[in-house]
Formats: structure tokens, sequence, C-alpha cells
């Protein structure tokens, strides 16, 4: 693949209790620079986001935010961003988020995390889109949402082939790589089709 490759990224305007979420913040700037990947996230200063933001720009990543006006007026934009896009809507928000990326990934987050990271896995499921989406599972957070996904496998509310829809990792590096092969993958076969 020969384009700068653009990595949605999800996650918490808070921090949470455990600094090893922070800290898997940090690891996966390291990673996404070292790999000479944009990031693409909600345009804050506040958070997961805001550490993730800043350490991607402290090792001289490339970073892209996308704030809806309200939060702007807040006082939630990274001011630091050299590129930071203010829409009207969180719905305007999503689709220039969705739109930018190659491949989507979540960290630790509450409510607004789930919700956009669900949004891509079901439009992946409509074939909205191809690309590639992971979960990084530090220190177990996300262990009880995938098991309420398997449960409803076998309650037979997600159909068995969908499995596949995303991947999970504990480590950003290992993420990454997969996703980055998924990529390749969806590129060769892109390249195959008429």
């Amino acid at each position: 693949m020969t384009k700068n490759i653009h990595v949605t990224v999800y996650c918490g305007s808070r921090l949470g209790r455990r600094a090893e979420y922070a800290e898997a913040a940090r690891q996966l700037a390291r990673v996404l620079v070292q790999r000479q990947i944009t990031l693409v996230y909600g345009g804050g200063h506040v958070g997961l986001m805001g550490v993730l933001a800043d350490a991607m720009l402290a090792l001289g990543g490339q970073v892209i935010g996308v704030i809806p006006e309200n939060m702007v007026e807040s006082e939630l934009a990274h001011t630091g961003l050299k590129e930071l896009h203010i829409v009207p809507s969180m719905h305007a928000r999503k689709a220039l988020m969705a739109e930018k990326a190659d491949a989507f990934l979540a960290l630790p987050g509450g409510y607004g995390t789930a919700e956009e990271f669900f949004e891509m896995v079901t439009w992946r499921l409509l074939r909205l889109h191809r690309k590639p989406i992971g979960l990084l599972n530090i220190c177990g957070y996300f262990d009880s949402l995938l098991a309420w996904i398997e449960h409803a496998f076998e309650e037979d509310f997600i159909s068995p082939k969908y499995r596949d829809l995303f991947v999970v990792e504990t480590h950003a590096k290992a993420l990454v790589d997969r996703l980055l092969a998924v990529l390749q993958l969806t590129s060769r076969a892109n390249q195959i089709q008429p």
C-alpha cells in the first residue's frame, strides 16, 4: 500500500480508573507513529482522547481531529492540532471520521465509544464499508462486552457468519498489525475485482 493509512480511534473523554488505559493510548500512539499512520479522532483534549493526541503530537505523528461546534464552545477542542475539522453536529462528525478512515479501532471508553464502535461494526455487517475494525481490550475492559456478544450469538440474535466483523487484541502492536494485514488483503481483493 502506497497511500498514507488513516486509523480512526474511538476512546473515552475520561481517563478511567486505571493508569494502564492512558499507557495503552501512549503505546498505540508509538505504534501508529512508527508505522507512519495518521490518527483520526474526536478532536478533544480531555481523557484518553487527549492522551492519545498529545502522545502522537509529541512523537511527531499526524493527527486529524473532528469535533462538533458545541464541543468547541465548551472548550473541549484540542488547540494543538494542525488539522481540526469543526462540524455542525455529531452526525457530521461521525460521517467525516468514517470517511477519512482506512480502519477503525476502539480503546476503553463509555457510551459514546461503544456507540461509535458498534455503528462501524453495523455498517460493515450491512456492507456499507469493508474497512477493518479492532478492539483494544486493556486489562479486560471489554470482557463483559465480548461475553454479551457471545451470548447474542448463542441466542441467535447475531448470525455466526458475522463473528469476524472485528478483531480483539490486548496489545496495540498486535492489533495494529492485524488491522494492517486485513487492509492489505482487502486492497489486493479490490485490485482483482473488475
